[in-house]
């Protein structure tokens, strides 16, 4: 599973720990980026901004994006990255703590490829994580080169 990145979109420091330490937990050794908020997200995917040096063609196995994040809110970032070719197809996991029937619905709409509401006993996140990992970072074929056509 090694050099598959995945970016952490979470502003929440304790779910950032909890989401690493399941990870950790589970072996999945990745390296994984954390951003705290949605503009940094979209600065890290299209070599912007602060990432402004950062080779943008080297995309992330997976992205996990919490929908309540500052500056640009978790949907709004998904739309965007559904609208621009370099990440169109890129997995993105909402991994969010909200079970709004809207939230689900519009992230779907919006393409997300997976919703799952965080659970908040760490012994049914990190088998949700390990789950995750399984299915994303191991079984899944994802598209080449980061989604880019």
């Amino acid at each position: 599973m090694n050099g598959k990145i995945i970016l952490l979109v979470e502003d929440s420091p304790d779910d950032v720990l909890l989401t690493l330490r399941a990870l950790k937990k589970n072996n999945i050794l990745n390296e994984v980026v954390v951003v705290n908020d949605g503009a940094l997200a979209l600065d890290y995917l299209f070599g912007t901004g602060e990432y402004a040096d950062r080779d943008a063609r080297v995309m992330p196995q997976l992205v996990l994006l919490d929908l309540q994040v500052p500056k640009v809110e978790g949907l709004e970032g998904l739309r965007r990255l559904r609208k621009d070719s370099r990440t169109k197809l890129l997995p993105v996991v909402v991994l969010t703590s909200s079970d709004e029937e809207q939230d689900i619905v519009s992230s779907y709409q919006l393409g997300a490829n997976s919703y799952i509401r965080k659970p908040v006993d760490f012994a049914q996140f990190t088998e949700a994580v390990q789950q995750l990992g399984l299915y994303w970072l191991v079984l899944n074929q994802g598209p080449p080169y980061g989604g880019r056509y």
